[in-house]
């Protein structure tokens, strides 16, 4: 059934205060990936309050779907979505790449409940998900696998030799969502290594794919829910979106993948999200 108007509004409302509050960690702290964070903020959110089965209060349930952020430094906006869930309390937060604290620059495992997967290296993420779903269809379990890829993440051959098996094996329990902004580490990704028709790669490798408006929440909850209704093979949601998404000075802009933020940056920032969530 595709979202109400009331359920659209709540969802961008939850999205306005996870930027706000992830943006006012990485100025605090002065180190961390605002960029990335920015344009996966969506699909974070539709995959945790919409359409996966997960609970705080049984973190480790065997039914729970297995969501892997394999794009890893994108971690201070799943921490913000984990503590909102209620994983653990909004204030370890404040700790966030501290020396000591559970919530590392990249999401671990250790300590850290709601965290599917170590990824701090990239590539690994797509791989250890189709591992993950052969186990559950092994066991005759449900559950289904997501998996958050960034586009200049599908530099790494190994996301390649994945999806291969992905087709392989027909796991259509398994949803990878990339995350397109077009943007990586160092510059674009048509300038880095280009992707060209990333859509007819992944069909040459034998998943569905289907595309969709990556900051849009009721076009991502419709493009999950096509996802689900795929048979035989795995499907990919190519999510358009942008880096930085809604902070002007940092939307599409490399250098933003992992700069600290200034006070006037900070105080711009602010004014174009709509407020202070400090």
């Amino acid at each position: 059934m595709p979202l109400s108007e009331q359920r659209v509004t709540e969802l961008n409302a939850l999205c306005r205060t996870f930027r706000r509050s992830v943006i006012a960690q990485l100025h605090r702290i002065q180190t961390g990936h605002p960029g990335g964070s920015l344009s996966v903020c969506e699909i974070l959110t539709v995959l945790y309050f919409e359409k996966a089965r997960v609970d705080a209060g049984n973190p480790c349930d065997p039914l729970r779907d297995r969501i892997i952020l394999s794009k890893g430094h994108a971690a201070p906006m799943l921490y913000r979505i984990l503590a909102e869930k209620g994983f653990f309390p909004l204030d370890d937060l404040k700790q966030l790449r501290q020396f000591g604290c559970h919530l590392q620059g990249h999401p671990c495992t250790e300590g850290t409940p709601g965290v599917e997967l170590p990824s701090g290296p990239l590539g690994i993420g797509l791989s250890a998900g189709l591992g993950k779903a052969i186990a559950l269809r092994l066991d005759h379990n449900p559950a289904r696998v997501y998996v958050v890829l960034g586009d200049g993440e599908l530099n790494e051959g190994t996301i390649w030799e994945a999806a291969m098996s992905g087709a392989k094996f027909k796991l259509d329990h398994v949803t990878a969502i990339v995350d397109r902004n077009r943007v990586q580490l160092d510059g674009t990704s048509d300038e880095i290594m280009p992707l060209d028709d990333l859509a007819a790669k992944w069909t040459a490798f034998g998943w569905q794919v289907i595309c969709c408006d990556g900051h849009d929440v009721r076009a991502l909850d419709a493009a999950i829910d096509a996802a689900h209704a795929v048979r035989g093979r795995p499907a990919v949601i190519l999510a358009d979106t942008i880096k930085g998404k809604g902070v002007s000075f940092m939307e599409g802009k490399s250098l933003w993948h992992g700069n600290p933020i200034s006070d006037s940056q900070y105080q711009t920032a602010m004014a174009e999200l709509g407020g202070d969530d400090r």
